[in-house]
């Protein structure tokens, strides 16, 4: 059954229920990006960057297809629509997930949390400009103090000393974050535009098919990781498809739907944090002490953000 597509996703929906659906989704979709870190962290020792973002894409892929079939409902895109979509399945998806999983082989997963945190501030400041959301004067604040937040963060873990591994390891790792950083914003603005008119669980199983399309010439790396990978790390790789990916992007085009991208990009700041403690607890890991500074300065940074 198709959808109308001139009737918006939410309309029957009452406003104090569609706002506490919301918070849950952002919750949800918090909570399951802070454990994909921590989760590509650990995966990362079986698990070579471009097949890890392949299996992770494979998994994500089937799952959202399943919830499609279920759903039973499909608006065909517009060939504008079906480029943003591209664009984001190519950015958030593809890049995004190699640059992260390449990322976490030389930085914790907390650091790097705090550092990919600068994609919110990315939003914030180009969905004033190009989704014409305006630049608040309080917005601009946080975004500059989160700045500063994440500069430090940055060079807590590139100088020498400031993280696990060598000088060099670390400062590619901090640039890859970067990478990651600014794919996830393309993503997230690609994305915003047609989920007015397109539902959200659509958007995403095809944006999350189209990374992993991209990320195919990974699948021979990808067969030889999973001959010879524990079924611990096998089933971390599960994990990230499923939660981290099917349900969380699920959650989050479901909230992007119904907010503005840039107060809804600088909620995830909740992530690192969480992050944080999950990485203390599960991998016995810590980030150095100047950059978790640099995640209180990116926190505070989000609460002056949202003053009105």
């Amino acid at each position: 059954m198709t959808q109308p597509e001139t009737a918006p996703a939410v309309a029957s929906t009452p406003p104090a229920r569609s706002s506490i659906a919301v918070i849950a989704a952002v919750a949800v979709t918090v909570l399951a990006w802070a454990s994909a870190f921590v989760a590509i962290r650990y995966v990362g020792h079986s698990f070579a960057p471009g097949p890890l973002a392949l299996g992770r894409l494979l998994v994500g892929s089937i799952g959202l297809g399943l919830l499609v079939l279920v759903r039973r409902t499909w608006v065909r895109p517009t060939r504008r629509e079906w480029l943003l979509i591209a664009l984001c399945g190519v950015a958030w998806f593809a890049v995004y997930n190699v640059a992260l999983n390449a990322a976490e082989q030389s930085v914790d997963a907390g650091t790097t949390a705090m550092l990919v945190n600068i994609g919110p501030v990315l939003i914030a400041l180009l969905a004033g400009a190009l989704l014409g959301e305006g630049f608040p004067k309080w917005l601009l604040i946080g975004a500059a103090v989160a700045c500063a937040g994440a500069v430090l963060i940055g060079y807590a873990t590139a100088r020498p000393g400031g993280a696990p591994g060598s000088p060099e390891a670390d400062l590619l790792g901090v640039l890859l974050c970067l990478v990651a950083a600014v794919t996830y914003a393309i993503g997230v603005l690609a994305q915003k535009p047609v989920l007015g008119r397109l539902p959200a669980l659509q958007v995403t199983w095809l944006a999350c098919t189209i990374g992993m399309v991209v990320c195919l010439p990974f699948a021979p790396g990808l067969v030889h990781d999973l001959s010879v990978a524990s079924l611990p790390a096998t089933a971390g790789l599960v994990y990230l498809g499923a939660v981290p990916t099917a349900l969380a992007f699920s959650t989050w085009a479901y909230a992007l739907a119904r907010t503005n991208a840039g107060r809804l990009g600088v909620s995830t700041y909740l992530a690192p944090p969480l992050t944080i403690v999950l990485s203390a607890v599960l991998l016995a890991e810590l980030p150095a002490w100047l950059a978790v500074v640099g995640g209180v300065i990116c926190l505070i940074g989000v609460a002056l953000s949202r003053r009105r």
